[in-house]
């Protein structure tokens, strides 16, 4: 569950880094998986006994897999105005892939906020530096700043 912040409490949130608690283990199944939906199947991915002749020494998730794990990972540190009635993902900038995450491995964020812009019509932009650690690596598998879009009111009513 995010963190639910007042509008006026944000402020004290940046530059305080948030960090989750909970690892995710990339097993081979949920990359193999997410080749499947890509239509990415490239050997460093799905094929263990050819990627074990790589410098990698076995199959890596795709840089996107983790990319598209930020949501998950960053929902029980994800910092939500209070009174928002939705958000949006409002893009990336200076994404990095670091370090490849090889099967077996987990993986967990970690959000700084770096400031949060009133864009009027009770809209909150809120941007954060945003890395994923991989447990005994010594280099993250991503960086990134996110974007969030805060609308503030009622959100829609669901069908």
């Amino acid at each position: 569950m995010p963190i639910i912040v007042s509008t006026a409490g944000l402020a004290a949130y940046v530059g305080r880094q948030l960090a989750g608690e909970q690892w995710l283990q990339i097993d081979q199944e949920r990359i193999d998986r997410f080749a499947d939906v890509t239509g990415d199947h490239q050997f460093i991915h799905v094929d263990p006994v050819a990627a074990r002749a790589t410098p990698f020494g076995s199959t890596i998730a795709h840089g996107y897999l983790t990319l598209s794990l930020l949501p998950l990972l960053l929902d029980p540190i994800q910092l939500q105005p209070e009174g928002a009635g939705w958000g949006l993902n409002y893009g990336l900038d200076r994404l990095r892939f670091l370090a490849p995450v090889p099967a077996g491995a987990a993986v967990r964020a970690l959000s700084t906020l770096l400031a949060v812009e009133d864009k009027g019509s009770g809209r909150l932009l809120m941007r954060s530096d945003v890395v994923v650690e991989i447990r005994g690596a010594d280099r993250p598998a991503l960086a990134a700043t996110t974007l969030a879009m805060w609308v503030l009111g009622t959100p829609p009513a669901r069908s």
